[in-house]
Formats: structure tokens, C-alpha cells, sequence
């Protein structure tokens, strides 16, 4: 009730746009760079998700995507380097009604921040983890990154990368992910779509999107972005449906014992014959299978590999929480604080 009037007091929430979603801050980023298309695609599915500004927090590390906490009209935190799905973690366990996003990059995420991803991963805290991909350290000009390719010539590695690149999506898949998803800056209406999809996730959803840097590493996803190549080098995944491809699409893919093969259709081969795509599937084989097709010998795939359930961390901790309470009683820091050996200091 409304103090003083007696009325009952409006709990429709307001009509969200993506204007609302727009900070005053100046988006400083490099013109023609991919974090724009990811900024505006993000601020138009933050108004359909009816969540209020004030439950959203955006957490970033250190790195280009890290500025995104300035450039959203919603909490955020701009962390250390690597630290933020340590920071959503901590955040979520003690405000689980907060909608969280972890904004990182290939840098930031899968070097100094591997070991904090990867067990925010295997926890299956309820978070939304959006990892930037352009193959570079753009924010300190240049250097190769831990997705950069064998031989890549950078000014870190000026006779070639001799590293072997990790691949975002496998990782996520081998720490036993529950919603892990592709996407590419220049795909709007897709790349839109996977956001929403991953906001929707409960538990930890986790998003590639190959994003250009075209100051220090341009058209680094060129085959996959260029409009007369695009369709015979990606594979639109789609749940239940067979996987096809190509301009005229009538290539596909089929399992040949365990190993997946590109085929023609036609001459005896028909959709039938090919791999259905199982987002559901509770074992992760297939997922992995297809986050291990890259080009040129395969078409890579975007779109959701997989969305299963499983409990999230921080209802498990809950309970466990509530059940010492119910066994135990609530305790007392001055009795735990005295218990045991204690010496006094004079």
C-alpha cells in the first residue's frame, strides 16, 4: 500500500526499450570494430527478458569487451584481469535473484582468467558468460592470444605462434557445460537470438561470438563472414533438424563409424543419411564432435550446441546452508571463536 492514500500501488513493471539500456557514457572503441554489433544486439534483448535494470549486473575483466559494464544502463563491475567469473560467482551465490552477465575475451578469458572460467563452468552457476573471440590482445596492440592460430605472426610472436590454439567451445563442453552457443558480431539477428536464448538458460550459459578486431587482427573470420563464402563455411545448427549447408544447400554432414564427413546430396544420399542435430542430448559427444569441425575441412558451426538441466551451485549451497541450520541450529561466532585450543596474547 501507498503510504498516506490507502491505495494499492502498481506492480506492472515499465515498458523497457533498448534506448533505456543506453548509458551516457561515450562507447570508446575503435570505429568499424565488432563490439558495437555486440552491444546493440545485447541492448535490444535486455528489454525482452523483464527483468528490472536494477536486477542486472554486468562483470567484465581487463580487455576491450571489458568496457561493456560502462556502455549498460544497469549495475555493473569492471574486475581485474581473468577475475570476473570469479566475481560473478560470489556475486550470484550471495544475490541469487540478480541477473548476471560476464562480458570477457579470448585473452582475458582463456589465459590468466582459464582456471576461474573453467570451474565457473563445472559449478553451473546461474551466470551468462559472453567471450569476445578475435584471435588478438587488441587492448595492448597486438600480441597473439591463446585462440590465435599455430604460426600466427604477431608482434609477441614475430617468426610465428608455435602454442597450440584452444578452442572456446571445447573447453566449455569438456567442463561439462549446460548451454554452450556461437555466434558472429556481423550475424545480428542471430547473434540476438543466442543472447536470448542464453539469458533464458538456468545455469551457466556460455557464448562465443566471433568478433572482428580490424585494427590489429582484421577479417580474422573473413571466411566466415564474407557473403560469398559464408554459406559453404558455416553450419547453421538447428534442434532436430538434419545439418545442412552450402548455397545451394544440398552439402551436409554425416557420421562415417565416429568420424563426421562433408557429402553431396544426391546420387543415393539423402537427408536421411545425415547427422541430426541434438541440443538435448544429456552426454556431450555430439556437441563436442561439433565443436571440433573447424575450416577449411569443415563447415563451423553456429547456433546452439547444447542446452541440457542441471541444478545450479547456488540452490545446491542454499540447501546445503539450510540443512546445517535444521541439524545444527544457526550457530555462534562467539562459541566457534572460543572453541577448541584457544591462548590468550597479554
Amino acid at each position: 500500500m501507498s503510504e498516506g492514500t490507502g491505495k494499492a500501488m502498481s506492480t506492472t513493471l515499465p515498458v523497457l526499450t533498448p534506448n533505456d539500456f543506453a548509458s551516457d557514457q561515450d562507447v570508446r572503441w575503435c570505429p568499424g570494430c565488432g563490439d558495437y554489433s555486440i552491444l546493440a544486439q545485447m541492448k535490444k534483448v535486455l528489454p525482452q527478458l523483464g527483468i528490472p535494470r536494477e536486477k542486472m549486473v554486468f562483470i567484465s575483466g581487463i580487455g576491450c569487451s571489458s568496457r561493456f559494464p560502462y556502455y549498460v544502463n544497469t549495475y555493473g563491475i569492471h574486475g581485474i584481469h581473468g577475475r570476473a567469473p570469479a566475481i560473478a560467482t560470489g556475486l550470484k551465490c550471495v544475490r541469487p535473484d540478480l541477473h548476471v552477465w560476464v562480458i570477457t575475451g579470448d585473452g582475458d578469458a582463456l589465459s590468466i582468467g582459464g582456471n576461474h572460467l573453467l570451474h565457473a563452468i563445472r559449478r553451473n552457476v546461474d551466470i551468462n558468460i559472453v567471450l569476445f573471440n578475435n584471435r588478438i590482445y587488441g587492448l595492448t596492440k597486438g600480441q597473439y592470444s591463446p585462440t590465435s592460430e599455430f604460426g600466427k605472426i604477431t608482434k609477441s610472436t614475430p617468426m610465428g605462434a608455435i602454442d597450440n590454439p584452444l578452442n572456446p567451445l571445447s573447453v566449455a563442453i569438456g567442463c561439462e557445460a549446460t548451454f554452450v552457443a556461437r555466434s558472429i558480431d556481423v550475424h545480428i539477428k542471430h547473434l540476438g537470438e543466442i543472447l536470448r536464448r542464453a539469458a533464458e538458460h538456468k545455469g551457466t550459459s556460455f557464448v562465443e561470438v566471433y568478433q572482428n578486431c580490424n585494427v590489429f587482427n582484421d577479417r580474422a573470420w573473413d571466411y566466415a563472414t564474407d557473403r560469398q563464402t559464408k554459406a559453404d563455411t558455416i553450419l547453421e545448427l538447428e534442434h532436430g533438424k538434419p545439418m545442412i549447408f552450402g548455397k545451394n544447400r544440398d552439402k551436409g554432414i554425416r557420421l562415417n563409424g565416429t568420424q563426421p564427413e562433408v557429402v553431396t546430396l544426391g546420387n543415393g544420399i539423402t537427408e536421411d543419411d545425415l547427422l541430426f542435430h541434438d541440443e538435448k542430448a544429456p552426454e556431450p559427444t555430439l556437441a563436442y564432435l561439433l565443436s571440433r569441425m573447424r575450416y577449411p575441412e569443415f563447415p563451423e558451426p553456429i547456433g546452439v550446441l547444447r542446452d541440457i538441466e542441471r541444478p545450479v551451485y547456488e540452490e545446491l549451497m542454499d540447501e546445503q546452508v539450510e540443512q546445517a541450520i535444521r541439524t545444527r541450529g544457526r550457530g555462534d561466532l562467539d562459541k566457534l571463536f572460543m572453541s577448541g585450543d584457544t591462548w590468550t596474547v597479554k
